[in-house]
């Protein structure tokens, strides 16, 4: 006999994100990055590759089908607000990117997201929207842009040992989303749960 389908409570999204290619400092250079995204209201149009007006500079490890859309849950931003304190990070530095509070974004992100942690989605989920639908593809691994946009050089370690990395969706049916909206979770598989994956991707690597 067919079993129901369980669906979780609804989480939100509190907020869309999007940016542009931009210069980065890193050291005494600088890179192209679309780090530093910014809120936007209203509707915003998702497809297959990622959301209507956001951009990647490097599509070798963002963007492309399976890493169309970047979610992190608004609930660890404290948590970064008091890494970069204890790291002396001084407020007000690149226009914002740097301020406390942080604003969303900050993490690179284009979904902050309520009501969903690493700990709590699998590889495979779904997120069910009013008018588009998004599968949890894998973890997000820190890299060198992610420590120059927060500030403190032991940024990458830090989200290695707090597990708080988000996660990448997938773009299961186009349309639009937009801030305020709820979402229900749908169970796919669940065989790896996104904190799972993340630990053995960084079992692998040196930071």
């Amino acid at each position: 006999m067919l079993q129901p389908t369980f669906q979780s409570p609804p989480g939100r999204i509190q907020a869309v994100n999007l940016g542009g290619v931009r210069r980065l400092p890193v050291g005494d250079r600088t890179v192209m990055s679309a780090f530093g995204k910014r809120a936007v209201s209203g509707p915003v149009g998702v497809g297959p590759l990622g959301l209507v007006g956001d951009e990647q500079a490097d599509l070798t490890v963002h963007g492309g089908l399976a890493k169309a859309v970047y979610a992190y849950p608004a609930e660890h931003y404290p948590f970064w607000e008091q890494a970069r304190r204890e790291a002396g990070v001084p407020a007000g530095a690149d226009a914002g990117l740097l301020d406390a509070p942080l604003p969303s974004g900050a993490l690179g992100e284009n979904l902050t997201v309520e009501g969903l942690h690493e700990s709590e989605v699998w590889v495979g989920d779904r997120l069910l929207l009013p008018d588009c639908e998004l599968v949890v593809s894998e973890p997000r691994q820190p890299c060198y842009k992610f420590v120059a946009a927060m500030g403190f050089a032991r940024a990458a370690k830090v989200m290695a040992e707090s597990g708080f990395c988000g996660f990448y969706l997938r773009v299961a049916r186009s349309g639009t989303l937009e801030a305020g909206q709820a979402f229900t979770l749908q169970p796919g598989p669940r065989e790896v749960r996104i904190d799972q994956a993340f630990r053995r991707k960084m079992a692998r690597r040196d930071l």
